[in-house]
């Protein structure tokens, strides 16, 4: 009989709470004890969350079959079909995008939430779900442009220099964390410049402790003024949740990449011409440069950009365009993010004087390929024929210029530097016999592989 009772009083009980906190909710002073308006991020959320989206993709996967289909010595023993078809399935995926232009329907993600997608669906805050175009996508930036159809009454979000951030500025992350709908999270911004995470290309992180989740990627970091200043990209998360260090890609960068999806459909990349390692103390002590900031210069390729500028090997580069670089991925970001036949300045140091040069940046060599145009299993790697005198450790084979993270040569085990010396068993110079010892484009491949002298064997399947 207890049982039977208690339960009904405690829901009475809970009534009579919920009662006494809503009229104490309806109590709290809306001003503080000198009269000001209690402080509150709502005015400016409810101008800039519309423009955050939802995005919901799916994606037509190769479901897992028995390995020894893989294997061709079973596949000839039992007269198994080459042209079997792999069972396929359907997946779905959630992550979130902002609207930067309402009267064109751009809408500004990241590369990895609309990866192999068949379909993409945008869904407003309003309620409305469009679909949407992909207008373009750049995996080194990872950043994606997407079109939504027949878009009317959209709230587009303002686009701030990033520029401007420092260390401690507020600010709020807004996304689709775990497919929650959306949900607003503030912080600060906790460092900036973060490069060499190998989560992409090409890095300049915005680190924040704004609480960042999976399906938060491709939304909006924004300042208190409801400026976007990143797109948010990824976390750190040993748990598989936010431990408090999450990344953004900052708006100068993402709208450059941006610009020129919209514009060419793809990123026009270019190049200067010159290999570099970043300044230790012991080169400069050796070069004589009393400040350690800079990177040395230690190739320039003939009839590059570089050469005609005038660089040599030994030149310590300490800023481009008026801005210090400290890092090698600084020049590489600068160079690699500007359009083909844009001038930049460059001050270096040579015999401890400080000249600027100006260098005109040039199409990268027509010798780049993707890995997948050689083999299913290298799909995601650019590659190209290693030229002379480039590296110390190596003088033939193909260069692996940039892998993508999680992308087939990225599980292979193939990094940015590798050179790929041996395919099958096969010596391999350049890319034509690379692609000659390659007989089907998805059988296994057994790499020999030089990295940083050290030279070991890879097995992609």
């Amino acid at each position: 009989m207890y049982a039977l009772i208690k339960q009904p009083v405690v829901v009475v009980w809970a009534c009579v709470l919920m009662l006494m906190m809503g009229s104490a909710q309806a109590a709290l002073p809306s001003q503080t004890a000198t009269g000001e308006p209690m402080p509150s991020l709502a005015p400016m959320l409810q101008k800039t969350s519309p423009a955050v989206v939802n995005i919901a993709t799916e994606t037509t996967v190769r479901a897992a079959r028995n390995p020894l289909l893989e294997d061709p010595f079973f596949r000839r023993f039992f007269n198994v079909p080459d042209q079997q078809q792999q069972p396929t399935r359907r997946a779905m995926a959630a992550g979130s995008g902002v609207i930067v232009d309402a009267e064109h329907g751009y809408v500004l993600t990241n590369a990895h939430v609309i990866d192999n997608a068949d379909s993409i669906k945008v869904t407003l805050t309003d309620g409305r779900e469009l679909s949407a175009e992909l207008v373009g996508v750049d995996k080194e930036v990872d950043i994606a442009v997407l079109k939504l159809d027949k878009a009317e009454d959209l709230t587009e979000i303002k686009i701030a220099s990033s520029s401007g951030l420092r260390v401690g500025d507020y600010v709020v992350a807004i996304g689709n964390p775990f497919g929650l709908g959306q949900t607003v999270t503030s912080g600060i911004v906790s460092a900036l410049g973060r490069t060499g995470l190998g989560i992409e290309g090409y890095e300049n992180f915005i680190q924040t402790d704004a609480s960042i989740n999976p399906g938060n990627s491709g939304g909006a970091l924004v300042n208190l003024r409801g400026e976007l200043v990143g797109v948010n990209t990824a976390i750190i998360a040993p748990a598989g949740g936010n431990v408090g260090i999450g990344f953004a890609i900052p708006t100068d960068m993402a709208t450059n990449v941006m610009q020129q999806l919209i514009e060419h459909g793809e990123v026009r990349r270019g190049v200067l011409g010159v290999t570099v390692q970043d300044l230790t103390p012991e080169l400069a002590d050796a070069f004589n440069v009393k400040k350690q900031r800079g990177v040395v210069i230690t190739n320039v390729l003939p009839k590059s950009a570089a050469e005609e500028a005038g660089l040599k090997a030994g030149d310590v580069v300490v800023a481009v365009d008026g801005m210090p670089v400290n890092r090698a991925s600084d020049l590489r970001n600068k160079v690699g993010l500007s359009p083909v036949g844009e001038k930049v300045e460059l001050s270096v140091l040579r015999d401890s004087k400080r000249r600027d040069v100006t260098a005109v940046i040039s199409e990268s060599g027509s010798d780049v390929a993707g890995g997948a145009a050689v083999s299913t299993h290298l799909d995601g790697a650019q590659l190209r024929d290693l030229r002379p005198g480039e590296l110390n450790h190596a003088d033939k084979g193909v260069l692996v210029e940039n892998v993508t993270q999680n992308s087939a040569a990225w599980r292979a085990g193939l990094r940015r530097g590798d050179v790929i010396i041996n395919v099958n068993r096969e010596p391999v110079g350049n890319m034509e016999a690379l692609r000659a010892a390659v007989k089907n484009k998805d059988d296994a491949l057994l790499l020999r592989v030089n990295r940083n002298g050290g030279v070991f064997f890879v097995v992609v399947r």
